[in-house]
């Protein structure tokens, strides 16, 4: 099979040129547009100059106006549905890669996977997907400890990102309520807010500098902790990712995919 011909949406953003860099150097993958919102100044330039690898032939544009096979979009929640509209209307395979998604764009997604296939997850990265499988793994293993165990998830994400805690650790703590049945939640403590319920997650969001991303999910144990930490280094691995899911999406039966699809975890 001929390489996918895929669409990068906020490709003048942060992800969105380390996408293009990435995708122009993996042979394979075929970049066919770049897109930006009607308002980005950079319109017009070429994609990969602005992506710091020099000029790719590809400029940015506002409009989908060739064929392709995939788009991912790792961009920012308000163009999230210009993303999902767009891969409708194209019937093209959608990488939704984007965090912080309302409700109704949650529910928008799900109507839309009825006609083209997407793949949706919190995380892009290898590492962080095999940690939710050993996360589930662990609490799985935990759910009837004597004496408890209790879980804290701690977060730590660069001082400009927006939703807090981050989508990929409220995906650590849906995958650990689905085996140990918690049904409350914590956003950090102050006061005297008395002793630790049983059946609590707690959330614990840092933002510092220019952290691209870092989890550490804590089983506490009586006597005994278990720490499962993943963190990125850069954001490539985020990139790599999503072009990874492009590949396995594009020529896809409609249906919501998950990373773990990809990797086939």
């Amino acid at each position: 099979m001929s390489a996918p011909r895929v669409v990068i949406s906020g490709a003048a953003g942060r992800m969105g040129q380390r996408l293009i860099a990435l995708g122009h150097q993996n042979p394979g993958i075929n970049l066919v547009a770049a897109l930006e919102h009607d308002g980005q100044p950079k319109l017009g330039e070429d994609a990969g100059a602005i992506a710091g690898v020099g000029p790719i032939g590809l400029p940015l544009t506002s409009k989908l106006d060739v064929e392709a096979d995939a788009l991912i979009d790792f961009s920012v929640p308000a163009g999230a549905d210009r993303a999902i509209q767009t891969c409708v209307d194209s019937n093209i395979a959608l990488v939704m890669a984007t965090t912080g998604l309302t409700d109704a764009q949650k529910a928008l997604l799900h109507e839309a996977a009825q006609k083209i296939a997407i793949v949706w997850a919190p995380s892009m990265s290898l590492a962080v997907n095999l940690t939710m499988k050993l996360t589930e793994i662990a609490a799985a293993a935990l759910k009837d400890y004597p004496g408890g165990a209790d879980v804290e998830i701690i977060e730590r994400h660069h001082r400009f990102k927006e939703d807090s805690p981050s989508g990929t650790a409220l995906k650590f703590g849906e995958i650990v309520q689905s085996q140990m049945g918690q049904t409350k939640e914590a956003h950090g403590r102050e006061g005297r807010p008395g002793e630790r319920p049983r059946d609590e997650i707690g959330y614990h969001a840092v933002r510092v500098g220019d952290n691209p991303g870092e989890h550490t999910i804590i089983f506490g144990l009586l006597g005994e902790t278990i720490e499962l930490k993943v963190g990125a280094s850069n954001r490539d691995c985020y990139a790599n990712g999503a072009l990874k899911a492009a590949q396995y999406a594009a020529g896809k039966p409609p249906g919501l995919y998950t990373m773990a699809d990809v990797l086939g975890l």
